[in-house]
């Protein structure tokens, strides 16, 4: 019942953005005398920021087709390589380029599409011959292509490494950004313990709830503060007969949504308000730089509800991995077992999603890895979503990381 009454009011409010963004028009139209003065502008800008935020939104597009790759413009564009049922293998080719490490950048399936990494992406062509994993959302997955589960999660990055290594170098360097760093570090652990040719030369996890009984935010509190049974009964939904994967539980990415809107609430209204005045006021760049922002922010994706659920026994509940309990089909994850992979823990000094020192315990399970191969970075004054995005990653932490790669490049 919870998602078929969510996409009736999802049906109910396209309507409205659509007449809202209609009516702005016309108010705005140069032949409107009242796009001229009275209250025409002020009405005009309200209803834009209506359609705006009520607008359904669907999966958006990298969008990059260039780089710049000592100071020549190089043509960028995307390939699938590998498909899978509940993901895909995407590689951005640099058109001419040639050799060069390369990354798998490891995306987090935790409600967004892997976009939300665009600007990881970006920040990284230059520097990487890049790979992504693009995750499916789980609502378009028929139930016929089976379950995916934290397990199926760490053998999709040990396959994906192996089929990178199979395209030319056989060791690639991995970056987990956010919820991958637990899966990650197991795929590393089993790796190297298998002293598989594909394991990766180096791991970057960043902001990655690696042990989250260290400085326990919002978030993990949410998470420890409810037996398991509640998040069965509560956040689970059926999938509706609308979309290919119907009869398929999930933990819908509209709940994800409104869960983050909710924890930053007066952000998000400060937000709108600005861009309210900014239309105003004429200033469309402004405007329209908070739009974009929304526009990826607001794409959402389901997640299958064993991923979700098992996510939260392990990783929020148990504390598997730290206390090392975790097992992967059975068999023991073992962070000692960690000697051939290099080992950067990158945090933000005011992240409230993972604390500070979650992602720094990586570290110290690691304890056959040669200090030597262990790098920790706290970067001063950036929240979650800046340690990945945006001008504080441009220049102070992606170099960092760069850097890194370089020194453990095989």
């Amino acid at each position: 019942m919870l998602y078929n009454a969510y996409e009736l009011q999802r049906s109910m409010l396209a309507g409205a953005s659509a007449f809202a963004n209609f009516s702005a028009g016309l108010l705005n139209n140069p032949a409107n005398p009242f796009a001229y003065f009275g209250g025409g502008p002020v009405l005009a800008s309200a209803l834009e920021v209506f359609a705006h935020a009520a607008a359904p939104r669907g999966k958006p597009a990298f969008g990059l087709h260039q780089t710049e790759i000592d100071g020549r413009t190089v043509a960028v564009h995307e390939e699938i390589v590998l498909r899978k049922p509940f993901g895909q293998l995407k590689h951005f080719v640099r058109e001419g380029v040639t050799g060069g490490p390369k990354l798998l950048i490891v995306a987090p399936m935790s409600g967004h599409f892997a976009t939300l990494l665009r600007g990881t992406v970006q920040r990284m062509l230059p520097e990487a011959d890049v790979y992504i994993t693009d995750w499916r959302d789980a609502r378009q997955v028929p139930l016929s292509d089976g379950s995916f589960d934290l397990d199926d999660y760490i053998d999709y990055v040990i396959e994906f490494l192996a089929h990178i290594g199979a395209e030319g170098d056989a060791r690639a360097h991995v970056l987990a950004v956010c919820q991958p760093s637990v899966p990650c570090y197991a795929a590393a652990a089993l790796m190297n313990a298998d002293k598989h040719p594909n394991r990766p030369l180096t791991l970057t996890m960043m902001g990655g709830p690696i042990d989250t009984r260290e400085a326990p935010t919002a978030v993990n509190t949410l998470a420890t503060e409810r037996p398991h049974a509640w998040f069965e009964q509560n956040v689970i939904a059926t999938v509706p007969m609308t979309y290919p994967g119907a009869g398929r539980q999930v933990y819908p990415g509209f709940l994800q949504l409104a869960g983050f809107m909710t924890m930053n609430l007066g952000n998000h209204m400060i937000s709108h308000w600005e861009m309210f005045k900014h239309l105003v006021a004429g200033d469309g760049d402004s405007a329209d730089a908070t739009m974009r922002f929304y526009d990826e922010y607001r794409a959402v994706c389901d997640m299958t509800a064993e991923f979700y659920l098992q996510t939260i026994d392990v990783v929020f509940q148990r504390h598997a991995l730290p206390k090392g309990e975790m097992t992967h089909r059975g068999r023991p994850v073992d962070p000692a077992a960690i000697t051939d992979t290099a080992i950067l823990a990158i945090e933000g000094e005011r992240d409230d999603i993972s604390g500070l020192g979650q992602t720094k315990a990586a570290l110290t399970l690691a304890k056959k890895l040669a200090p030597a191969m262990k790098k920790y970075h706290m970067a001063e004054g950036v929240g979650h979503y800046g340690i990945f995005n945006g001008s504080k990653w441009r220049t102070r932490i992606a170099p960092v990381m760069v850097e890194w790669m370089k020194k453990h490049g095989g």
